[in-house]
């Protein structure tokens, strides 16, 4: 696929600067989680050095075409709740709960800060 995406925008929707993040740079960072545990949008983002690029990454993620390969579920939202995921949030509970996470109140991580994997976390792997 290999598709770069090229705006940082603030809230008030302008350029704040221009960073490329690339599908297979964010797609190579999900390898790096391993099973068990969780990321960020925000976190992916950060370790791309682009951190208000949370939403390019949500929208590269949403295009994953090899969701077996590149486990897409392991992100979640910045509050540990799951967040979408293109075959539907109870697929993504059904995976994360298969790797041993626990869900409460059907859609948030349980434990969420310890099984974390933060922007740090990836240079370490």
């Amino acid at each position: 696929m290999n598709k770069d995406y090229e705006m940082d925008m603030n809230n008030e929707n302008k350029i704040i600067s221009k960073n490329i993040i690339r599908d297979t740079d964010v797609y190579d960072l999900l390898s790096k989680i391993p099973a068990g545990r969780v990321s960020t949008y925000g976190d992916l983002a950060k370790a791309l050095g682009s951190p208000s690029s949370s939403r390019i990454v949500g929208r590269i993620l949403g295009n994953n075409l090899n969701p077996v390969n590149v486990p897409c579920h392991r992100v979640v939202k910045f509050d540990g709740k799951l967040g979408g995921y293109k075959y539907g949030v109870d697929k993504k509970k059904d995976l994360l709960e298969k790797e041993g996470i626990s869900i409460v109140n059907e859609t948030v991580i349980d434990n969420f800060d310890n099984i974390r994997f933060y922007s740090q976390d990836f240079r370490n792997k």
